[in-house]
C-alpha cells in the first residue's frame, strides 16, 4: 500500500505567477529525464527486483520519494499559473507576461508571448504529464531490465541529466520561492547520484554482478579478438591519448589496444537478394517481362 502525507516534502510556493516559467518546469516534470520518468523507473525496478531484500527496499524508498517530487513540481506549476494576491499585483504587473495573465482580458497576449496554451486550454491552469513543448510523457523513458547493475548505471545517468536540467532552470528564474524548491531538488539529486554509485559498488562487493554486464554471460562465447580494442573510426588520433586506449581494462580482464587504422574483418558487402516479387520491391536488375504482359 501507499500512504500519502498531506504535507509536501518542501514548500512549492512561488513569489508570484509566471506562466512562462511554468512552461519550462514541465520539462523536469514530464520530460525524458523528469521526475515522472525516474518515479516510474524506480517503482518498476523495485516491483520487479528479485535480488536481496535490501536492494528492493532501497529502490522502493527512492521510487516512493519520487512520487513526492512529482507532486511538488505539479503544485509549483499550478501555482505559477495562478493570479497573484492583491498585495503582490503591483510588483508582479511590472512583468508584462505576468501582467497579461493577471489582466484576464490579455491572456491571449501571454500565450503569444510564451505561455503554454495547453495550460489554459487543456489543463485549466494546472500541470500536465508532458514536457516543456507539450510532448506527452512516454513510458519508453523508463528502464527496468531485471539486471540491477545495468539498471543502477542507467539510474546514475538519469539523476545526472535531471540535476543538469534543474540546475539550468535554477539560473533562469529570479523567483526566490522557486529557487528554494529547485535547490532542494538539486540536493536530492546529489544524494541520489551518490546512492546509485554506492549501490553499484555494493552489488559488486556482494558478488552479485560485475563488469562486463551481464557478468553471467560467458566471455568465452564472445569474439574475444575485439573485446578490448579501441577502434579509431573518425579523423584524427587524439583519442589515443585517453585511458580507454592503453593499459589494463577497468574490469581487470584485458589490456586495451588502440587500432589507429582499423580494417574490415569481412568481405561481406551487405548485398541483398531479391525479395518475393509479390512484395513489389525494387530488384537489383530488370525483371524479364512475362509472356502475358
Amino acid at each position: 500500500m501507499f500512504f500519502r502525507t498531506k504535507h509536501l516534502q518542501i514548500d512549492a510556493k512561488p513569489e508570484r505567477p509566471d506562466p512562462v516559467f511554468a512552461k519550462m518546469l514541465q520539462e523536469p516534470l514530464g520530460g525524458q529525464w523528469g521526475e515522472i520518468s525516474v518515479m516510474m523507473t524506480y517503482l518498476f525496478q523495485g516491483w520487479n527486483c528479485r535480488g536481496p531484500a535490501k536492494y528492493k527496499d532501497m529502490i522502493m524508498d527512492i521510487g516512493t520519494e519520487e512520487i513526492a517530487h512529482v507532486e511538488m513540481l505539479a503544485t509549483m506549476i499550478a501555482r505559477l499559473l495562478e493570479t497573484s494576491p492583491v498585495e503582490a499585483q503591483e510588483d508582479a504587473a511590472k512583468n508584462s507576461l505576468v501582467g497579461a495573465v493577471m489582466g484576464g482580458a490579455n491572456l491571449q497576449d501571454a500565450i503569444i508571448a510564451g505561455m503554454n496554451p495547453q495550460h489554459a486550454i487543456v489543463s485549466g491552469s494546472g500541470a500536465m504529464p508532458a514536457d516543456s513543448v507539450g510532448y506527452p510523457w512516454n513510458a519508453k523513458y523508463t528502464i527496468a531490465s531485471g539486471n540491477l547493475l545495468a539498471d543502477f548505471r542507467f539510474n546514475v545517468t538519469a539523476e545526472s541529466q535531471g540535476r543538469l536540467q534543474v540546475s539550468r532552470l535554477y539560473n533562469l528564474t529570479e523567483d526566490a520561492g522557486v529557487k528554494r524548491m529547485l535547490a532542494y531538488m538539486i540536493a536530492r539529486d546529489t544524494m541520489h547520484q551518490n546512492q546509485w554509485l554506492a549501490a553499484i559498488e555494493e552489488l559488486q562487493a556482494d558478488g552479485l554482478e560485475e563488469t562486463p554486464c551481464p557478468s553471467n554471460f560467458p566471455q568465452s562465447l564472445e569474439d574475444q579478438r575485439v573485446s578490448y580494442q579501441f577502434w579509431n573510426c573518425s579523423e584524427g588520433t587524439e583519442s589515443a591519448e585517453g585511458r580507454w586506449a592503453q593499459g589494463p581494462s577497468p574490469d581487470g580482464k584485458g589490456q586495451f589496444e588502440y587500432l589507429a587504422d582499423p580494417q574490415p574483418m569481412s568481405n561481406d558487402q551487405g548485398l541483398l537478394d531479391p525479395v518475393d516479387p509479390r512484395l513489389y520491391g525494387t530488384p537489383p536488375k530488370p525483371v524479364p517481362k512475362t509472356a502475358h504482359e
